[in-house]
């Protein structure tokens, strides 16, 4: 079996405040024997648990590098007891064209875990986070938003589990998260980061922090104060948690019609913006067509009570894609 090709410039295991990379040897046409520099940075200081926090899954989502990129910039490793690594962005080279999956090989880094060493720049990277940084991380965040094409109202996420008490402590922390919103989820994608953190018995847990390709203060305020929230809930960093200023509200996202997706191409007339509350049956957009004038638009109604979680982005949208998502309020 082939070893992963990528190496760190760091010392996992040496205490202190390190910043390097993971280099990854890539041979391309403007550069022939050049590499793939991954930056990460580690906060280590005595025994403790580790947590790996991780930015740009996809490279179009930035709350999280902006986050993250903040952290590493931090000088007080006598607040830390145990080890944080942190790697702004994952898929770097998505992240460098600001485009959801990688320019190199086109794979979505959160659909190919758990990646092959002997695979593409995509695959080798998620090897490496599988069969190096996994095995030595007690605790996972992944920080994500809505990229070019969706909206989020922002929440921290975990799933639902087979094993009952994972699932507990992977709720925990997503609620110590405190993000305006908490959502159990309930995947069925295969090949995804959340999938194989999981297997393997840690804690996990993933945001949707805002999107359409930018940020905001509001939500880099939440995603740093979250960021600091998990790690002060993991017994790693020192310090009072500092929640929402209006709570946390629950939500539902896992019934099937939660989801409406487009079923014409055109232009999105918007009725709703995220969080407002609509009863099934209300009219939640018209899509008109862009080919001529004077053709009655497709309407589009809600299949479900509940508050709007997601939007897409831009407005103009094709077949397939999710025009919105409801979630219920779990009293």
């Amino acid at each position: 079996m082939r070893k992963n090709p990528i190496s760190a410039s760091i010392d996992f295991e040496q205490d202190g405040i390190q910043h390097g990379f993971l280099k990854l040897p890539y041979s391309r046409n403007d550069s022939a024997w050049g590499a793939i520099m991954i930056p990460i940075v580690q906060f280590k200081c005595g025994n403790g648990p580790t947590a790996l926090i991780t930015g740009a899954n996809h490279g179009d989502e930035y709350e999280g590098p902006v986050a993250l990129y903040n952290f590493a910039l931090r000088q007080d490793i006598e607040q830390f007891s145990g080890r944080v690594i942190v790697i702004p962005a994952m898929n770097y080279p998505a992240f460098l064209s600001a485009t959801r999956v990688s320019p190199i090989d086109n794979l979505n880094m959160n659909r190919i875990f758990p990646g092959r060493a002997d695979g593409s720049v995509t695959q080798q990277i998620a090897d490496y986070f599988s069969n190096t940084l996994l095995p030595m991380t007690d605790y996972v965040l992944d920080i994500h938003s809505g990229g070019k094409t969706l909206d989020f109202l922002p929440f921290a996420a975990y799933h639902s589990l087979p094993d009952r008490e994972q699932e507990a402590r992977c709720a925990a922390a997503a609620r110590a998260f405190s993000a305006p919103y908490f959502i159990k989820l309930v995947e069925d994608t295969g090949g995804m980061y959340d999938h194989q953190v999981e297997s393997m018995g840690k804690v996990f847990v993933s945001t949707e922090l805002g999107g359409s390709g930018t940020t905001s203060p509001n939500s880099i305020a939440i995603a740093k104060r979250g960021v600091d929230n998990f790690l002060i809930h993991a017994g790693i960093l020192n310090g009072e948690s500092i929640e929402s200023p209006d709570g946390s509200i629950e939500l539902d996202m896992n019934a099937g019609e939660s989801y409406l997706l487009a079923q014409h191409n055109g232009l999105v007339d918007p009725f709703v913006n995220l969080g407002d509350h609509v009863k099934k049956g209300d009219l939640l957009a018209r899509v008109h067509s862009t080919e001529r004038t004077g053709e009655k638009p497709f309407e589009y109604f809600a299949p479900r009570d509940g508050v709007i979680l997601t939007r897409h982005v831009p407005s103009l949208i094709k077949i397939g894609d999710c025009v919105f998502v409801i979630a219920e309020v779990v009293e």
